[in-house]
């Protein structure tokens, strides 16, 4: 049973005067110890970049950068055919665009995520998790790599020895072989299946995957999207679950290989 554990959102999926979600993220913020904050390839743009980091910074939140596919119109859930060099400079891009906000406003950058299908993408594509992960260690070899256990991007991250975390994902669906099922749009959830959920997989090391089989998962850090429908009573209920059992929500252990 884990004793204590990370609690991640996405921040900032938003454009302009659009929002997307419920529009609750400063809500969320209160509630998680790390966030994720788009940089303006799938969403944000930015003012509201700058918004959540001084949002993060005002709530001790841990702020990592959030890149996605080039991808306003699919919200960077569609998988986009490019080279691993291109993809990394999109990348390198938004991780740049974001860090400077962070050193504006007085924080320092805690980690790197890809979004959706970049998520996707880098975890059953070896070219492009060498790659990626190649340079950011050239560019910070103490930069935490969030990252999903036996993915090809957490052993490229072993094998080049670049810090990471990994993820369990509270709102998502996970197949027969440990990975999540991509999906365009998040189904709904409710509280207390999300919550239950998690919580299982902290005490227990398992999940339910979408064919009824239980599975075994290891990780570090929990992630619900703050987009998924009622995101906010979601984290909550999570929240409010894992610390009724002793779990106590914290910043992340990282693995330093």
């Amino acid at each position: 049973m884990k004793q204590h554990i990370d609690l991640n959102s996405d921040m900032g999926e938003c454009f302009g005067p659009w929002i997307i979600g419920d529009g609750v993220d400063d809500a969320i913020m209160k509630l998680i110890s790390s966030c994720n904050i788009a940089a303006g390839f799938h969403a944000s743009d930015p003012s509201i970049m700058r918004h959540c980091v001084a949002n993060a910074l005002e709530n001790g939140v841990e702020i990592g950068v959030h890149p996605g596919f080039r991808d306003l119109v699919g919200f960077g859930r569609r998988h986009i055919v490019a080279n691993p060099t291109e993809l990394t400079n999109d990348c390198l891009y938004q991780l740049g665009a974001l860090r400077e906000f962070v050193h504006f406003l007085g924080g320092k950058l805690h980690h790197f995520k890809p979004h959706g299908s970049l998520y996707i993408h880098a975890s059953k594509d070896r070219a492009f998790s060498e790659e990626l992960i190649s340079t950011l260690h050239k560019i910070d070899p103490h930069l935490p790599l969030y990252c999903m256990q036996g993915t090809i991007t957490h052993q490229v991250a072993q094998e080049l020895k670049q810090p990471f975390v990994r993820e369990f994902y509270g709102d998502r669906d996970y197949g027969e072989d440990g990975q999540l099922v991509m999906v365009r749009r998040a189904r709904a959830y409710t509280p207390e299946e999300v919550a239950n959920k998690v919580l299982q997989a902290c005490k227990e090391g398992t999940v339910k995957t979408v064919t009824g089989k239980v599975i075994e998962v290891d990780f570090d850090s929990v992630c619900i999207h703050s987009d998924t429908p009622g995101a906010l009573s979601l984290i909550s209920a999570t929240k409010k679950l894992l610390e009724e059992h002793g779990i106590a929500i914290q910043k992340p252990t990282i693995h330093h290989p």
